[in-house]
């Protein structure tokens, strides 16, 4: 028998409920998505359900029925994982695993995963643990001596929620004394930032896997990590960046955005993400290839005013648009009909491939008449103070 016979693979169901107010693009979207997450996370997707119903089920997410189905596919499938693209709260969760003897995981779990494998400052592992210590104190396992203990009742109080304070505590403490630790690495951030400050910052922010690392190797020369996978960047990278004579940036690469990221989960990276907040200009990038590329513009920009950025002055990029005769023809295809398209809603926005360096110029002009046309920002250094 040969090697990867006789290894076990991580194979996992992607489950969906779809409500009302989702239309069928949307659905099958967020569903795609899902299954790159899971790719990214190193499981293999083995199959899939999907259910329509106006209110989610309290106890299951999905109903009785549909655990049945669910349970089946299962065991056909040989899948030891079932991935949740909704969110599920610790009832749902508790009781899916019990009822189908395999490890259940929502969309927010994986994200986690992903991050926790993925993170490498201090900072970065800082910001997991914290996210992930919120997560496990919404999710402290709930069995059936604890629900018996608790006399039932989501409103009753009693000897059970002091049970479950007493539980909750040593996370409670681990959480607070986390918070604590990145704000001092923020403090000391913050006054380095200050130090900096001789040229203006612009903030690379955008969907993951729009291509933001490539862009800023692209724009600096750099050798930041790329990766054809969601989330391959979580720690901040900043690149000094020549756009002109005398003018310089300091050019700063973050994490990326993605649809129904639970609001704990950005103020876990609110450290990182404030890089976005106190800079000068923000590029907003977009993976302009892909079909529905308004729909993660739209969550770009819902993400920036969660996290108060909505006020920093902004362009929109749309990278991929690889137009040479060389380029793919997903990348070609997809630029000659999504963008007219996007032009229409955002005539300002600057179409680029960072792949094959078009657009990058136009660009660059465009950042320094962005940063100069701003009041607020002192000017660029003139070329006789470059270092």
């Amino acid at each position: 028998m040969k090697l990867h016979d006789t290894a076990r693979v991580e194979r996992a169901v992607l489950v969906q409920v779809v409500h009302a107010r989702m239309d069928a693009l949307e659905a099958a979207d967020s569903l795609l998505e899902l299954g790159r997450l899971a790719d990214t996370a190193g499981l293999e997707v083995a199959g899939q359900l999907t259910q329509h119903r106006d209110k989610p089920d309290g106890g299951t997410l999905i109903g009785s029925g549909k655990v049945e189905d669910l349970k089946t596919l299962v065991a056909e499938t040989g899948a030891n994982t079932v991935i949740v693209d909704n969110e599920l709260n610790a009832f749902q969760a508790y009781n899916l695993a019990k009822a189908l003897g395999v490890r259940v995981l929502d969309r927010t779990e994986v994200i986690l995963q992903i991050f926790a494998r993925r993170a490498r400052s201090s900072e970065a592992q800082l910001q997991v643990e914290l996210a992930q210590t919120q997560f496990l104190l919404s999710r402290i396992p709930v069995t059936e001596s604890q629900q018996r203990f608790t006399g039932g009742g989501a409103n009753v109080r009693g000897p059970g929620e002091s049970h479950l304070n007493l539980r909750n505590a040593p996370l409670r403490r681990r959480i607070a004394e986390l918070k604590k630790r990145l704000a001092v690495i923020q403090s000391r951030q913050t006054a380095r930032d200050r130090a900096k400050r001789e040229w203006p910052v612009v903030c690379l922010v955008g969907y993951t896997n729009a291509g933001k690392s490539t862009l800023l190797n692209a724009l600096a020369g750099a050798g930041a990590y790329v990766d054809d996978r969601l989330f391959a960047t979580l720690d901040t990278k900043t690149r000094k960046v020549w756009l002109a004579p005398g003018r310089e940036v300091l050019l700063t690469d973050t994490v990326g955005f993605i649809r129904n990221l639970p609001h704990g989960l950005v103020a876990s990276f609110r450290s990182t993400l404030e890089v976005a907040v106190q800079a000068d200009l923000l590029l907003v990038v977009v993976d302009a290839a892909y079909p529905r590329v308004a729909d993660h513009i739209d969550v770009c920009f819902r993400t920036l005013r969660e996290i108060g950025a909505e006020h920093v002055p902004h362009l929109l990029v749309l990278n991929k648009c690889d137009t040479e005769v060389a380029a793919p023809v997903r990348g070609a295809a997809a630029a000659a009909t999504t963008l007219p398209l996007i032009a229409g809603h955002y005539p300002q926005a600057l179409p680029v491939s960072a792949r094959t360096g078009y657009g990058l110029d136009l660009l660059k002009r465009a950042v320094v008449q962005e940063l100069q046309s701003c009041s607020t920002l002192w000017r660029l250094p003139s070329a006789t103070s470059r270092t």
